[in-house]
């Protein structure tokens, strides 16, 4: 038998849903947060975060930033009549939302954007511009011994 590690792994999922399934624990199944993944990078100018959310509404969604961290959280409401069906597989999430990335740089929260797209929220942070260092020179006391 040919090894299929990802296969396994995926088995090994299925297990683990089957056996924290709402019939199972209903407490475990009620537990509706996850984490998006994000693509970060930066410009000579500018951060850039982006991250998939599907299906969400723009208003339900909080972005701020504290301490050079970006914080993304927010809900993705569940369709009441889908609580009804009979589902096979239910993958797609909803429920609340948290990331915080931290940031490569210090940025400009002031006049940071956020647009989303496609179920792509692109978070625009421009960097904050330091100054140049500044020598300081030394000046010499004599002794007046």
């Amino acid at each position: 038998m040919k090894l299929s590690p990802m296969r396994d792994l995926f088995s090994m999922r299925d297990m683990m849903e089957d056996a924290w399934s709402e019939d199972c624990c209903p407490r475990f199944s009620e537990v509706k947060e996850f984490i998006p993944a994000v693509d970060v990078y930066q410009t000579d100018k500018e951060v850039v975060v982006e991250t998939a959310l599907p299906g969400i509404e723009p208003e339900k969604v909080d972005i701020s930033v504290e301490d050079d961290t970006l914080i993304i959280k927010g809900k993705i409401d569940s369709k009441e009549e889908e609580k009804k069906k009979d589902y096979y597989r239910k993958e797609v999430r909803y429920g609340s939302f948290y990331r915080a990335v931290a940031l490569p740089t210090s940025v400009e929260s002031e006049t940071a954007e956020a647009d989303y797209e496609n179920g792509i929220l692109k978070i625009t942070l421009p960097k904050v511009e330091k100054p140049e260092a500044k020598k300081i020179a030394i000046k010499v006391k004599e002794n007046e011994n």
